[in-house]
Parts: C-alpha cells; structure tokens; sequence
C-alpha cells in the first residue's frame, strides 16, 4: 500500500466522519433532545467551528440556517481539491 493510498483513505474517513456528524446534528435539530446529552455536546463540540464560519458569511433565511448545507457542499469541493492534489503527487 502506497503513501498515497493511505492519505487519501484517511482522508476520506475524515471527511466523511464530518459529513455524518453534520447530518447528525441536522437531523438532532428536528427533535427536542436534551443539548446537555454527551452526544449532542459532542456533536455540537465538533461541527460548531464549521458551522459557525458559515453561519458568519450566511446569515439564516428566515428560520431557516443553511449552514449546514453550505458546509457539507464546501466540505464536498475541499475534499475533491484534495483528492486531485495527492493524486498527482
């Protein structure tokens, strides 16, 4: 197994452990669940810094915060960026 594979197999772990842990949070939102719960603060503590510098340039619509669309579209571009740089090393 090459330097690459490994790098872009974790990578992709990572990635997609953000995606999920922002589905996750998404889909938190829809119940009322306890926000003192260990794995909403967890979720909380790992997907806010993300949402947050979305939620800075994209103010909600209405009740509504795209955020998290946003982030997971954002996170979705970084990763391919990624994949293309260590591709071609």
């Amino acid at each position: 197994m090459t330097i690459n594979a490994i790098l872009l197999q974790t990578m992709d772990l990572i990635f997609t452990f953000f995606y999920l842990a922002i589905m996750a949070r998404i889909m938190l939102s829809w119940f009322r669940v306890d926000p003192y719960h260990p794995l909403s603060m967890f979720l909380f503590r790992v997907t806010e810094p993300i949402l947050a510098a979305f939620r800075g340039i994209i103010p909600p619509i209405g009740m509504i915060d795209i955020s998290p669309i946003v982030a997971i579209i954002a996170l979705g571009i970084a990763q391919q960026v990624l994949v293309f740089i260590i591709g071609s090393l």
